[in-house]
């Protein structure tokens, strides 16, 4: 396993080789919270300095870049649809339904998780178990600086349709994030719920419904609005997983 020291192929090869198979993470949680296994994305950049551009591909489709598809093994029960493609050094758990979306190096999938049609899962991001990401949502890639944290979404979270999210913003276990909801390091995600007004910045808590917003701000010229987020509500824990998330998409009106 590569530790950080001087370019070696081998080493690092071996370590893409642990990302592709889920022995190695970008991230993974810890005690304190997630970690981000800095050496492991050092050695993503430094496999793209090994590599050179060559015909990829076969059955029909062929590519031209640094890194192959992933190969998929049939017995985890992947299902990949054309032309959803994975690279070589991402992570597909078991039962991932891969759409025609993109999955780049690095990022972890876990088992059961939805990437619908258009769907981009950038390097490094880490997607947890029994996600639902919708169509066309963007989720950031975050490979640069290696000890950058990427996106994270924890398990059992719901992206609808054309959300985005970058810049290491992590979605707690259970969220539900609406359409065409942003969120960056730096969009203020508003808990507007109680009397008063709660601010995050760069985390969704677990289980809370977020959808887009608006804050009025003064400028010289005018007042204008500045896209935000606000979090409308929580899913509820009397229920299963599952039904509690068909409830609460029809309680606040969420479509796919």
């Amino acid at each position: 396993m590569w530790d950080g020291g001087d370019l070696e192929a081998g080493p690092i090869e071996e370590t893409i080789d642990l990302l592709d198979r889920g022995e190695l993470r970008a991230a993974e949680p810890g005690p304190s919270g997630w970690v981000v296994n800095e050496w492991a994305k050092k050695a993503i950049l430094l496999y793209f300095r090994l590599r050179k551009v060559e015909p990829l591909g076969g059955d029909g489709l062929s590519y031209l870049d640094k890194i192959p598809v992933k190969r998929v093994d049939p017995a985890l029960g992947v299902r990949v649809v054309p032309p959803g493609v994975a690279r070589y050094g991402a992570f597909l758990g078991e039962g991932v339904v891969l759409m025609p979306g993109y999955v780049n190096i690095g990022a972890w999938v876990g088992p059961r998780t939805m990437v619908d049609t258009w769907a981009t899962v950038g390097s490094c991001a880490q997607v947890g178990a029994d996600v639902h990401i919708a169509g066309g949502v963007g989720i950031g890639g975050v490979l640069e600086p290696p000890q950058a944290a990427p996106v994270i979404v924890e398990d059992g979270a719901f992206v609808g349709s054309r959300a985005v999210i970058v810049e290491g913003v992590r979605v707690g276990a259970g969220a539900v994030i609406g359409p065409n909801v942003v969120l960056s390091a730096t969009v203020p995600i508003i808990d507007v719920t109680g009397p008063e007004p709660v601010e995050y910045r760069g985390e969704v808590p677990p289980r809370k419904v977020v959808l887009p917003g608006v804050r009025q701000k003064d400028y010289p010229a005018g007042t204008f609005g500045l896209q935000c987020a606000l979090i409308v509500g929580e899913r509820s824990a009397s229920t299963d997983l599952k039904t509690s998330l068909n409830d609460v998409l029809r309680e606040f009106e969420i479509a796919v």
